[in-house]
């Protein structure tokens, strides 16, 4: 298998944060719902989900780097095996480099700071045995990502997942649900090892695209909302959308530009909406309108600008 680093193309200094951006990434370009009939993408895909799989996981990541298992997370045969001498090798070299373990992740420890558990693994791997800690052990967690939309956010979906072995999986997605949510799929993760070991979970990370109108605000959605010049003087009767369906809404007279009016319980979970008002002038010529403001003397003659003057 390809090295989990270059998979990702990654150093391996990376930060969890930067194998998790490139992991993102790199699932968005190869999911196979943005690649239909392409298997290469799929393949990629996989191969993709699986270099995370293993290097989001902190211990699986050390023992990788340790050389202690492959890229599929099997583990390496130690040098010289159990047998042919190769226990009889470790034990005979000059004193000192004996007590250093190779293939083990102990590379260059000293036998006075070993823990005791450690000493004991090593032990034990050495006689060909099974180490104390090295009995069953569950699978790894499994991390994808999950782009839904906005409204299937807010109020609440069942979508698809597919898992990197083509496994397509349905996902419950809560009402209310916001970005990075992580939604656990227990059992399906990376087998575990050894015999009747659990396999990890699937962890659903939900990235949520933005919405043409509406936008979140905690529990509240705010709406930007166009009205014309003669409704927001007048005032008006108005259709408006909602997450749930549109409404009638009532426009109060002599509304100016950024007057929020609120849909009461229209948002999430007791929430409201919000819909703040942009005043559109006429896109063309409107000869009366320009007739009436000519000869029109305002009540109101405060300078809107009085505030931006420079001092």
């Amino acid at each position: 298998m390809e090295d989990p680093y270059a998979v990702l193309g990654v150093p391996k200094t990376a930060t969890a944060a930067e194998i998790r951006k490139a992991y993102r990434r790199l699932a968005k370009q190869w999911h196979p719902d943005a690649n239909p009939d392409k298997p290469e993408a799929e393949a990629r895909f996989k191969s993709v989900s699986a270099a995370y799989a293993l290097l989001s996981d902190e211990e699986q990541r050390a023992r990788y780097d340790r050389g202690e298992i492959d890229a599929s997370g099997a583990e390496h045969a130690p040098p010289g095996g159990a047998g042919a001498g190769g226990w009889r090798d470790w034990a005979e070299r000059p004193q000192g480099a004996r007590y250093r373990s190779r293939g083990f992740g102990m590379e260059d420890a000293d036998p006075a700071e070993l823990d005791p558990e450690d000493f004991e693994e090593l032990l034990a791997r050495a006689f060909g045995g099974a180490a104390r800690r090295g009995g069953p052990r569950r699978g790894a967690d499994l991390q994808l990502s999950l782009r839904v939309s906005f409204l299937d956010a807010v109020r609440g979906a069942v979508r698809q997942v597919t898992l990197p072995d083509g496994r397509r999986l349905s996902v419950t997605i809560p009402k209310g649900a916001e970005e990075g949510t992580v939604l656990r799929l227990p059992g399906q993760g990376m087998p575990g090892r050894g015999e009747g070991a659990p396999p990890g979970d699937a962890l659903a990370i939900l990235e949520i695209e933005p919405h043409p109108f509406f936008r979140r605000e905690g529990q509240d959605i705010l709406l930007d909302l166009p009205v014309t010049l003669k409704e927001a003087v007048l005032g008006a009767r108005v259709e408006v959308p909602t997450i749930e369906g549109p409404v009638t809404m009532t426009i109060p007279p002599h509304s100016g530009e950024g007057t929020r009016l609120r849909l009461r319980g229209r948002g999430i979970g007791g929430g409201h909406q919000i819909a703040v008002l942009h005043v559109v002038l006429p896109a063309g010529p409107e000869p009366a309108l320009e007739e009436f403001l000519r000869n029109w003397t305002p009540e109101d003659r405060g300078d809107p600008r009085a505030g931006m003057r420079a001092p």
